[in-house]
């Protein structure tokens, strides 16, 4: 379980370009959250590279994240990350109980929205980018309407960070990489 493999089983599998940018921001999101929680960053970021890669292929619920993981699991991958992968998709009851699960869920919704907020600027850059921003179109229920505005709440608060905060922080994060996110 590396990154160079991970990257690898997600190109395989995801051929889009917007679900492979959404990997990579979610990536980079949970490595930033791994360095403050002093946690292992190659597990969080790997967790969430591969979290949807299933996605193309197996887009229904409950396929979708519980395939990928039977693939996740024939590949190698620990059951701790299979377990996070599970719990970030609601549906599937799998509990959020390791501060990775937690994480994962709330790197998720909140990376696709940020991505989103970018690309409706005029510039398409993150720079610049505030959490009043994100806020008021989290207000607009017509934008990115496929985004969970609910799970974006209740997920800084299972990862015990409040809202702002967590905005700001995931924003630094994909700030911090935008050249590599092409953001």
């Amino acid at each position: 379980m590396d990154r160079t493999s991970t990257l690898a089983l997600l190109h395989e599998y995801t051929k889009g370009e917007s679900l492979r940018k959404h990997a990579l921001s979610v990536e980079v999101a949970m490595r930033a959250y791994a360095k403050k929680f002093s946690a292992d960053e190659e597990v969080w970021g790997i967790t969430g590279l591969i979290h949807d890669f299933d996605y193309e292929m197996y887009p229904t619920p409950p396929d979708h994240p519980r395939k990928g993981s039977e693939i996740l699991k024939e590949k190698g991958y620990s059951e701790e990350v299979r377990t996070a992968i599970l719990g970030h998709a609601s549906f599937t009851g799998v509990a959020r109980e390791s501060l990775l699960a937690k994480a994962l869920f709330a790197c998720d919704e909140v990376c696709g929205f940020i991505v989103a907020c970018t690309l409706v600027r005029p510039n398409k850059k993150i720079e610049g980018m505030e959490v009043s921003s994100v806020k008021k179109k989290l207000k607009d229920k017509a934008f990115a309407r496929s985004v969970s505005r609910e799970e974006i709440i209740q997920s800084a608060g299972e990862l015990g960070v409040p809202l702002d905060e967590h905005i700001q922080f995931v924003i630094d994060a994909m700030k911090a990489r935008s050249d590599e996110l092409g953001m």
